[in-house]
């Protein structure tokens, strides 16, 4: 049976995955109440885990190494109660290959090399070159589903990742191909770089770690 996590750990563990974000955006992560998020972030800022700060215009909240260490504890209880780690172990090794391919495949979003610069952009004047990209996705999508699914069923904050991925990629096919890549939306890469940082702190390990 799935395990709903406290409030408070969802909180502290949203700027973990989220990153520098601010009040409304840490709440819709893993929806929890917009005010009551605010107030335990100031909770959370008391204890020296979560620090507010500011540049170019822009306000939000980051994790302190106190807070990531915080963070990193609870998520370790919360694993061990539910008695299914290794469940979690299982699907971030079978996620590890998929994550390889991912990573090459918003390369190649980026890139597309010529006989005379390896690095060239990818200016998207080739059809064939795009297609091939999507259509890669598209298999990364279907993949990806059946593993959240399972990460579902051991904690119910991992639920949602595979909606996520394929509503960017839907905009993708529709032709808005910042949806790949874009750091300031909610695309394929920012939701699959979430989803591995929600399975390294959950576990304990390094990105580029294998279990």
């Amino acid at each position: 049976m799935t395990q709903d996590s406290p409030v408070d750990l969802l909180v502290l563990h949203a700027v973990r995955v989220v990153g520098f974000a601010d009040v409304p955006s840490l709440a819709r992560r893993f929806g929890t109440d917009q005010d009551e998020t605010g107030e335990l972030l100031e909770d959370a800022e008391a204890r020296g885990w979560v620090q507010r700060s500011g540049f170019a215009g822009l306000a939000g909240w980051s994790l302190t190494v106190a807070g990531r260490v915080e963070n990193e504890r609870q998520l370790a209880a919360e694993l061990t109660r539910t008695g299914r780690a290794e469940d979690v172990r299982e699907v971030h090794r079978d996620f590890l290959p998929l994550n390889a391919r991912l990573q090459q495949a918003c390369t190649s979003w980026q890139l597309r090399p010529t006989s005379g610069d390896r690095l060239a952009a990818n200016d998207h004047t080739d059809p064939a070159w795009d297609a091939e990209v999507l259509g890669e996705l598209a298999a990364l999508d279907r993949a990806l589903a059946p593993l959240v699914r399972r990460l579902g069923d051991v904690l119910s904050r991992f639920s949602g990742y595979d909606v996520r991925f394929s509503a960017a990629l839907h905009r993708v096919q529709a032709g808005d191909g910042g949806w790949v890549d874009r750091t300031d939306v909610e695309s394929c890469h920012r939701v699959w770089f979430e989803l591995h940082e929600d399975l390294v702190a959950t576990l304990g390990v390094d990105r580029g770690a294998g279990v």
